[in-house]
């Protein structure tokens, strides 16, 4: 048997013909060769379809392949009956069988397939033949026959009917792949360099990614009941403040105080601690050293699905060197213990007299607080928690660590710094005149005036400066005259040093007066202001310094802000909503650490919304943690964003010096959700490794937007995104980028002085503090979206040039009368839009979103980057590559840069062209195009307006028998007009 073989890769269709009556429809190719038929997976609901599989067929007799035609038929599969129809087919014959190293794709247009059908789109196909012994050919199954559909579908009918994706994916195994058949390793790599070349570009407006990536809605039972639709249904439990979580049931154990206690050793004294004993999970306060009356007043919470026993244990125990001695038990039947319901008063804590082993009385007692609750306790927040530790360990874990807190991050101002001259300077070497600079200081935060040469030693700078501060105010402002005596050569002629909260605040753009300060030679006399104040001779400096409370500090990348108000609080409206956020669980997280030879992790969440930061509690040793933790905020924009990060908390079982992993992070608009809805969804981790994207585990929150006001926040659409400052006085970008990046570093540092400390990683992850570094793949998610923005515009300049070609006579009949009816009634033109994208409004109404927006893996180019783009962007900045490697990304950027370069000056052209019509800069052109508006203004003087746009229309959308190939004069003249790439060096 031949060995020859003819590949074929269904690559994509693209602008099909839609028959559902919705605008798509479901489709799927069939290919049939030599006898032999094989189908593609169905892609449903879109007209631009992407398949990306390939076929390969034995070929019986190498010298019959010329009269082997190819054969591909596009088809529609109608659920409703389980019937297909054709719309169109590709027949392919011997030329276009050519070797694998010249095989490309060929968008090929589809053909009726009989004289009473219609086909309309293209189909991409890429044909090749090889001898390769390793292919195996496709395997034609029963169900690729034309008129036999899967027995599946009709016994779906009537119950639940399942939806399988194709996942086209190179390092899947080939069992799991359905009718496709890998290529050998060469050829499998020229297919990835083709899909990520030609595949998006052929497909800009195509943004679908794998089922595992997609959104996924749920039903849970919360606190408030099921959740259905976004909508509560209410069933018997009663409703309680946290309702959008799942109650939790916790035995609370408050361990207060003792007295008495006996005395353990020779010296009489005693080293007491408690430890509380649920089955085998135990906990233990902290000891004090030689006390009889030790208070701890610490909480213990034990989940009460993972408690296996009947009786809690506390034991009161002598800490010692070799074997710590017990004092006395306290034992407790759980089936007495109460159950408190919030908003009841807390339950009153009661002595117990300390027993033995055996039961009998000893000395000392000990108080405590039993009772059953849950997370809405507000003992909850700072309880040690058994989930926080394995069964069994009490030490591993510190409570810093695992607590749930609520952080706020300062309030952050924008200082505004004018440093104008500087009089009577006296430097050290007085033979010359100094070359003065001034530096600028707020703590890490150095800025510095250009150098000045004066002969009168009083110099003139009047230069601004912008810097960021943080309130309560910790760093000052420190001026620093210096002189520039040569090369690595800077002397201090003086200093000043100012606090930040002696300096004028304001919310607007008011004056603010100017003040000459005093210049000491060291820094510790220019702190101190009583010795100042008794030298009678002082080299000074004039600046104008404010507070500038009218900005929005932007501490976040500026797409992804949540919160837009100014720093000065008498600015800032009134609340238009809140924000409920419910953290439930997370499934399926990958192992961040081996623990006793078991990948495990430990996670927390952070969500950050506005000034509010909050933590949860870490999980330890568990890939499915649930949290059911709920929290609020106030919504005072909805143009603002929700950010939610999962992270791997590194300080358990590791040190202090460990960085916190990040798992995924998930961005919500509040402006996407509708008010008053509960969105329940479960939301996929991605994170780009420079391996590529991958899927952590999947996050499932509850959240809703309440309104408090719609008329408030209706009216928020008619006002600025920002401050009015920031149209007044606005910040250039590079200047709002610096100050961004410090902002983030102040936030940082003040967050991570907390207890437990919010780390320095994570508020750079969930504020994307290097969302400004270059990167090829996201340079080209944003053409891409650049492309899919203009396509509707590209779309109708199409659609309009087919009318003018008269390529469907009958659509162009009509919109000539539509044109000669709006041309004749012009006053129906406005209305006539209006209307038409009114009912394009209330059509799409049924269509509209109803889930939040979440990671797009298609959307940012992550599925198609190559591995040396991915190194590029996980690479640091200042780059540590090798020189060689450096050098072929700077000429790859200079590549990509010059493509930018080249556009952008095209479209400059483009308008300086139209500046040269009436500049003279071609005195022929312009005498040409002052006469033609001349002749112009006559004829539309004396001609009705109607009968010259009715004319100019027809002429436009003329027969193209009418037509000449090469351009009309109108183009001709203006491509001639001057541009000034003449005067370009």
């Amino acid at each position: 048997m031949s060995s020859l073989k003819l590949g074929v890769e269904v690559v994509g269709a693209h602008d099909l013909l839609a028959k559902d009556g919705q605008g798509s429809f479901c489709a799927f190719v069939e290919l049939e060769f030599d006898g032999q038929r094989c189908r593609t997976t169905t892609k449903e609901k879109d007209l631009n379809p992407v398949w990306n599989e390939s076929f390969y067929f034995n070929v019986s007799d190498p010298n019959k392949l010329s009269s082997l035609p190819l054969e591909a038929f596009v088809y529609n599969h109608n659920k409703a009956n389980n019937a297909k129809t054709c719309l169109g087919k590709v027949r392919l014959t011997a030329p276009s069988f050519v070797n694998y190293s010249d095989a490309v794709v060929l968008h090929y247009p589809l053909e009726k397939r009989s004289i009473f059908s219609r086909a309309k789109g293209e189909l991409g196909l890429k044909v090749f033949v090889t001898d390769d012994p390793s292919i195996k050919p496709s395997n034609p199954l029963p169900a690729m026959e034309p008129d036999v559909v899967p027995k599946s579908i009709s016994k779906e009918k009537n119950g639940k009917r399942h939806t399988f994706f194709h996942l086209p994916n190179a390092k899947q195994p080939q069992q799991q792949q359905q009718k496709v058949t890998p290529a050998p390793p060469q050829q499998q790599m020229n297919y990835g360099v083709h899909e990520m070349k030609s595949g998006p570009q052929a497909f800009p407006g195509s943004s679908s990614q794998p089922f595992d990536y997609a959104l996924k809605e749920t039903s849970p039972f919360l606190g408030g009941g099921r959740i259905v639709g976004g909508r509560v249904i209410r069933g018997d439990r009663p409703t309680s403040t946290y309702d959008l979580v799942e109650q939790m049931r916790f035995l609370f154990v408050r361990v207060v105080k003792a007295r008495d206690l006996p005395s353990k050793d020779a010296t009489g004294s005693l080293n007491p601690y408690v430890e509380v004993k649920v089955g085998n999970y135990k906990g233990i306060t902290k000891h004090y050293e030689k006390k009889q009356n030790p208070e701890w007043n610490q909480v213990f919470a034990f989940s009460r699905e993972t408690v296996q026993s009947s009786v809690l244990e506390v034991v009161v125990k002598d800490k010692d060197l070799v074997k710590d001695d017990s004092v006395g038990f306290v034992r407790i039947d759980l089936h007495e213990v109460p159950t408190r319901v919030p908003p009841d008063s807390p339950l009153a804590p009661e002595w117990y007299r300390l027993e033995d082993k055996k039961g009998e009385k000893k000395k000392g007692e000990l108080m405590l607080a039993v009772w059953y609750g849950t997370q809405a306790d507000e003992a909850f927040p700072d309880a040690w928690h058994s989930d926080a530790i394995a069964p069994g360990d009490s030490t591993s874990v510190s409570p810093t660590y695992i607590r749930s807190k609520v952080y706020h991050s300062p309030r952050l101002w924008y200082v505004r710094v004018n440093v104008i001259e500087a009089q009577d300077l006296v430097p050290a070497d007085k033979s010359r005149f100094p070359d003065a600079y001034v530096k600028v200081q707020i703590g890490n935060q150095i800025l510095k005036t250009k150098p000045v040469q004066t002969r009168n030693m009083n110099p003139i700078w009047n230069e601004e400066f912008m810097f960021v501060a943080a309130e309560p105010f910790e760093d000052h402002l420190t001026f620093t005259v210096e002189d520039h005596a040569g090369p690595n050569k800077d002397e201090t002629i003086g200093r000043t040093v100012i606090a930040l909260n002696s300096i004028d605040r304001r919310a607007d753009d008011r004056f603010v007066r100017t003040r000459w300060y005093n210049l000491e030679k060291s820094l510790s006399d220019a702190m101190d202001s009583d010795r100042a104040k008794k030298d009678k001779f002082h080299s000074r400096l004039h600046v104008c310094v404010c507070l500038d409370g009218g900005y929005h500090v932007l501490d976040e990348s500026t797409q992804y802000s949540s919160d837009l108000r100014p720093t000065a609080k008498q600015l800032w409206k009134s609340s238009i909503g809140v924000l409920e956020l419910g953290i439930l669980n997370a499934d399926g997280l990958q192992p961040m650490k081996t623990r006793d030879g078991k990948g495990t992790s430990d996670t927390y969440c952070v969500a950050k919304y506005g000034h509010k930061w909050v933590r949860t509690r870490t999980i330890v040793n568990s890939l499915n943690p649930k949290y059911n933790e709920q929290y609020t905020w106030e919504v005072y924009d909805t143009a603002t964003v929700l950010t939610v990060g999962v992270f791997d908390n590194s300080q358990i079982g590791g040190s202090d010096n460990s960085r916190d992993n990040k798992i995924g992070k998930v961005r919500i608009r509040i402006s996407t959700l509708e008010t008053g809805r509960v969105y329940t969804h479960c939301y996929p981790l991605l994170v780009l490794h420079p391996s590529g994207v991958k899927k952590l585990g999947e996050l499932h929150l509850a959240i809703r937007f309440s309104s408090t006001s719609m008329v408030n926040m209706m009216s928020q659409y008619s006002l600025p995104l920002l401050p009015k400052m920031h149209y007044k006085r606005p910040l250039s970008v590079i200047q709002q980028d610096i100050l961004r990046h410090q902002a983030v570093n102040i936030v940082a540092a003040r967050l991570g002085r907390a207890e437990p400390p919010l780390r320095r990683e994570v508020v750079e992850y969930m504020s994307d503090a290097n969302a400004h570094l270059w990167s090829m793949r996201r340079s080209k998610a944003n053409f891409l979206r650049l492309t899919s923005v203009f396509s509707g515009l590209f779309s109708a300049g199409k659609w309009f040039g087919e009318v003018c070609t008269w390529k469907n006579p009958i659509t162009t009949v009509l919109v000539h009368t539509l044109f000669a009816m709006l041309v004749c009634f012009p006053e129906l033109i406005l209305p006539t839009v209006f209307l038409y994208m009114f009912l394009i409004g209330v059509w799409n109404y049924r269509y509209r979103p109803r889930y939040p927006p979440h990671m797009n893996t298609s959307l940012s180019c992550a599925d198609a980057v190559s591995p040396d783009e991915l190194d590029e962007e996980f690479e640091t900045f200042p780059a540590s590559k090798s020189s060689d490697i450096v050098r072929m990304r700077y000429d790859r950027l200079r590549s990509v840069a010059g493509r930018i370069q080249t556009v952008v000056g095209d479209i400059a052209t483009q308008g300086e062209r139209l500046q040269a019509l009436l500049s003279w800069r071609d005195p022929r052109a312009t005498t040409i195009f002052v006469l033609l508006c001349l002749v112009a203004a006559i004829v539309l003087y004396v001609t009705p307006f109607q009968m010259i746009a009715l004319l100019a229309g027809f002429y436009v959308m003329r027969h193209p028998r009418f037509r000449h190939k090469t351009p009309s004069a109108p183009i001709n003249f203006f491509r001639r007009l001057p541009a000034r790439t003449d005067s370009m060096l």
